[in-house]
């Protein structure tokens, strides 16, 4: 057999399993998630399908697959029916390019189904690309509650998509490369990269909640404004797709952040000495990583309430786009004229920068949180009655 061959066939049994896991740890997230609600909540939560609740995504799963699919009649069938499928596909089409151990070390290959010099910006494009499915989706379903969840959720990512980019500037210009491989690399010889680039992780961190549509972000399908948003006229299997790629969008975007700031799949170093070798070892600290973000998306929703969508977009604009902006700048001015103090006056000035963000919180809070008020005309009067 070809060389070629053999590795297209490795590379298309890696694709197979990332796809499975992704799908796997979803059916078993809308378990966790739903169990550590009930906790937070003073509840039980799912414990009746199985032991302890464990066969609950199964049953879910068989009651998506065979509950009837309506037949919308005002809908654009072939659009309608590809939203979903363009959707789930961005999703899990993203997490194969984060490197998930060092070269050869899963079974003699390589822990990644592809591995780019562009990699991040490959990422970026294809988590953008995931809005076509919710704002088609809108759009074919021929109904104006869809259309209108559709619309706020692509202006709603777009907003937010330019502070993520701008987040990550600062990160790719301390690292010189946009590969994957390199900002784990380069974490692993002068540390995590959230010590040197803490504003920028902080906002990379809120603008993954708006880009993955979680609480307080959640506008898009807000039921209490439009039904249920977007997904108004989806049923079946078509709605379950849609649940699957905000799902498995949440576990790329804590995937993303554990590999850009937290150094990866690399573990603490000082565990060589009593295991060697074991902060090189493949997934395991990958994985423990992603937990942590898990656990922090599930514990927000649990905590945080919605924004209107006036405030999330005043947020965006007026205070994640600008901070974004400032630690880009800052750093490309330091690196410019201030490397050779070193890289920890940088981290410093992150952490001050953070702190004076959250100190502050009170006097910028109006920034995002005052409504716009319309001045009347004197002769204007109001419309019914005294």
């Amino acid at each position: 057999m070809p060389h070629w061959l053999i590795e297209v066939i490795i590379v298309i049994l890696k694709g197979v399993g990332v796809a499975f896991a992704l799908l796997t740890t979803f059916a078993y997230m809308t378990l966790v998630e739903r169990r550590l609600l009930a906790r937070m909540q003073i509840r039980l939560g799912p414990n009746r399908v199985g032991f302890q609740g464990l066969l609950q995504p199964l049953a879910d799963a068989i009651k998506s697959i065979f509950k009837e699919d309506l037949n919308i009649t005002m809908s654009d069938k072939l659009v309608y029916t590809l939203a979903p499928l363009i959707a789930i596909t961005c999703a899990l089409a993203t997490f194969g390019g984060l490197p998930a151990g060092p070269p050869n070390s899963f079974f003699g290959a390589n822990p990644w189904v592809y591995s780019l010099d562009i990699g991040v910006l490959v990422l970026l494009a294809l988590t953008s690309m995931g809005v076509y499915g919710i704002f088609l989706g809108g759009w074919a379903s021929g109904s104006k509650y869809p259309l209108l969840g559709g619309l706020r959720s692509a202006a709603q990512i777009i907003s937010y998509e330019l502070g993520m980019g701008l987040s990550l500037l600062g990160l790719l210009m301390l690292v010189g490369s946009t590969s994957f491989r390199a900002i784990v690399g380069w974490q692993g010889d002068h540390g995590w990269l959230v010590l040197f680039q803490a504003l920028g992780f902080v906002t990379f961190f809120v603008s993954s909640f708006a880009e993955t549509n979680r609480t307080p972000f959640d506008l898009p399908e807000a039921e209490q404004e439009l039904v249920a948003g977007y997904l108004t006229e989806y049923t079946a299997i078509k709605w379950a797709l849609f649940q699957m790629a905000e799902y498995v969008n949440m576990i790329t975007a804590s995937a993303l952040m554990s590999t850009l700031f937290f150094g990866g799949y690399k573990g603490p170093q000082f565990l060589n000495g009593l295991i060697p070798g074991i902060s090189e070892w493949p997934f395991i600290w990958l994985i423990l990583k992603i937990a942590v973000f898990l656990f922090i998306f599930i514990w927000a929703r649990a905590t945080l309430p919605r924004l209107r969508y006036d405030q999330l977009m005043r947020f965006g604009w007026k205070l994640l786009f600008p901070l974004a902006l400032a630690n880009t700048m800052f750093t490309a001015f330091y690196l410019a004229y201030l490397k050779g103090w070193g890289l920890w006056p940088l981290g410093v000035a992150g952490v001050l920068g953070v702190i004076a963000l959250i100190a502050g919180s009170d006097r910028v809070r109006p920034l995002w949180n005052r409504p716009g008020v319309r001045v009347l005309d004197d002769q204007t009067k109001p419309i019914g009655g005294d």
